[in-house]
């Protein structure tokens, strides 16, 4: 005999993984947190080694913003 459950898409009855779709959105909101703490860290710390400090001096305050950051956004 066929097969009648429901195999399409959502509209017409499909079961939702929804387990997986949580996973799927917890990853993107960490990648948004973490991707935009990782640009600001690197503007500010590419203005500050333009025109206060030179690269150590940067490299350092980068990392401290981002351990800063990482501390606060967890």
């Amino acid at each position: 005999m066929a097969d009648h459950s429901p195999t399409g898409p959502v509209e017409l009855g499909a079961k939702m993984d929804y387990a997986e779709h949580d996973r799927t959105y917890a990853g993107f909101l960490a990648l948004a947190k973490y991707g935009s703490l990782f640009c600001g860290a690197l503007l500010i710390a590419m203005a500050f080694g333009f025109f206060a400090g030179g690269f150590f001096s940067a490299l350092i305050l980068f990392a401290l913003i981002m351990a800063a950051g990482a501390f606060i956004l967890r």
